[in-house]
């Protein structure tokens, strides 16, 4: 994906210009994701799909600037692209394009997967997509049969909602970690606590982490809760704010620290990204 972030400096004219900063770079959930992991000292790899495009071709060399190692299949169509629309306040509204994102073949997944991992992350965008949410199931089955780590995010409430609650738990079974913001840790188990959500998924996952942005993140493990405060001081755009989080506290956790410990790097993560405009911080 490519993101394009577009923040007005006024009012929108309706039916003229309006002075605007916009910013393009590589994005996607998953890259941010596998970008801020990257920074650890873990080997990352990216599995996706790209079109022969200029888009494409940016995604694939901004990954490698990122420290990580793509793996991209190539298909006929438009590479996708998010075009973020941001508030005075640094929230953010997606406009979406996943163009060839949703061609991806279960066969090629799994040819890469095959290869040995440690630990796989599969966006939750993979399932929310009817066209790929078969990829995602298998590739969780995989892991399952193989003994290999994994852990999936929510990604977007309205397509969740779209699919429905019980369809996406249903399709995610398997994954030990969770990870999701407030307003979808909610959605999901249909509470209107925060303890009651984390108390809710702890059924179904080894491991939850919850962002709450200016709150900060909660998180649950063998029945033990964890509460960090946010770290961000100033915020410009949330843009890819929680996937650099959830990227930051695999790494701390995949490096044997506590959740305590992986929860601080997260938000500190987060606070670098939140800075600055888009993605990339």
């Amino acid at each position: 994906m490519l993101d394009v972030v577009v923040q007005p400096k006024g009012a929108i004219a309706q039916t003229s210009d309006t002075p605007t900063t916009v910013r393009m770079s590589r994005g996607g959930a998953a890259a941010n994701l596998a970008v801020s992991l990257a920074k650890s000292s873990h080997d990352v790899y990216f599995l996706g799909v790209v079109a022969n495009d200029l888009p494409g071709k940016m995604f694939y060399e901004e990954l490698i600037l990122g420290g990580v190692t793509p793996v991209l299949q190539n298909a006929k169509g438009s590479t996708g692209v998010v075009v973020a629309m941001i508030a005075s306040d640094g929230q953010r509204a997606m406009l979406t394009d996943r163009g060839v994102n949703s061609l991806i073949s279960i066969d090629f997944a799994i040819e890469q997967i095959e290869t040995g991992f440690d630990h796989v992350h599969i966006s939750g965008y993979t399932f929310l997509d009817p066209a790929t949410s078969v990829v995602g199931e298998k590739l969780l089955r995989y892991c399952g049969e193989h003994k290999i780590s994994s852990s999936v995010d929510v990604c977007s409430l309205a397509p969740l909602q779209k699919m429905g609650v019980q369809n996406f738990l249903s399709a995610v079974e398997g994954a030990a970690i969770f990870f999701a913001n407030e307003e979808e840790a909610l959605a999901v188990t249909q509470t209107s606590e925060i303890d009651a959500a984390l108390s809710s998924l702890q059924s179904s996952f080894s491991e939850v982490v919850v962002t709450r942005g200016a709150k900060g993140a909660v998180a649950a493990r063998n029945d033990a809760s964890f509460s960090v405060p946010s770290q961000s001081k100033e915020v410009l755009d949330t843009t890819g704010a929680g996937d650099a989080s959830t990227g930051a506290y695999l790494a701390a956790r995949l490096d044997g620290n506590d959740v305590d410990t992986a929860l601080d790097k997260a938000m500190a993560a987060a606070a670098i990204v939140v800075r600055g405009l888009g993605s990339l911080g």
